[in-house]
Formats: C-alpha cells, sequence, structure tokens
C-alpha cells in the first residue's frame, strides 16, 4: 500500500508560508501539523526546486534501472552522501524510494530495475470444491 500525504499542494505551501513569515521555527511547525523535519526539508526543496508544482503528489510509476540503483547505493555507502543528498542528485520524489532500495539491499534481496506493469506476487492455487473443504475442517 503506498503512502500519500495527509496534505494537499496548497496546505504544504501555507505550512512552508508559516515558516518564511516566522511564525514559527521548524521544529514547532513540524510539531504544530504532525510532520517530520525530514518531511519539511524535502517540501521546501521541492518548492525551491518546482514551484508549487512541485508539492503536488505524483501519481506516476517511476521506473529505474538496476544500474541507476546500484550507483545510488554506492554513492550512499562511500559516507559521501546522506540519504536525502542521494534522493536530490538522483532526482528521486524523495528519500522514501531510496531508503527502499537500501533495505532490499541490507535483506540481501537482488537490486532489479523497476519492471514494466506490476509484478503479481501470489501465484493462483486450485481451488477446493465444498466437500473438500469440509473434510479439511472435519480433519
Amino acid at each position: 500500500m503506498s503512502k500519500r500525504s495527509k496534505y494537499t499542494a496548497e496546505e504544504k505551501y501555507k505550512i512552508l508560508i508559516y515558516y518564511e513569515n516566522e511564525v514559527g521555527s521548524i521544529q514547532e511547525i513540524c510539531i504544530r501539523y504532525n510532520i517530520s523535519t525530514s518531511t519539511f526539508y524535502e517540501w521546501r526543496y521541492n518548492y525551491e526546486k518546482n514551484g508549487i508544482d512541485g508539492l503536488i503528489e505524483s501519481k506516476k510509476y517511476n521506473k529505474y534501472s538496476k544500474e541507476l540503483k546500484e550507483q545510488a547505493i554506492q554513492d550512499y555507502f562511500s559516507g559521501k552522501y546522506s540519504q536525502m543528498e542521494i534522493a536530490k542528485k538522483y532526482e528521486l520524489p524523495n528519500r522514501s524510494v531510496f531508503k527502499l532500495w537500501i533495505n532490499k539491499y541490507n535483506c540481501h534481496r537482488e537490486i532489479t530495475g523497476t519492471p514494466k506493469g506490476m509484478k503479481h506476487s501470489m501465484a493462483k492455487g486450485r481451488t477446493a470444491s465444498f466437500n473438500e473443504k469440509l473434510e479439511i475442517v472435519q480433519y
């Protein structure tokens, strides 16, 4: 299940403007609106880069090659970049995309390119008849 923001682009913009107008510190604003400081910084970066359009949540499914993912992971483990800097360098929508790649790498799972279309993870099993189900329950 994807994680979607509970704030619209306009609401995000208002939160950023509160900070610009010195209504409160970043910490105070984050506590007031129940967001993390990293989320605040992501919004601010996206706004500075793309204006109000940068605050609109993307509906498209981005595809990344295996090579790009591996290079991003290598850069991160070199110690030269933070997760946020990697997300900016590789133009990822946010740092959570990169965190998924790191988790996969740390679990020793294969890093693959984004496939075309969605994969179905469940295999189609056979259907049991009513009598078979009854027999299983009685067993």
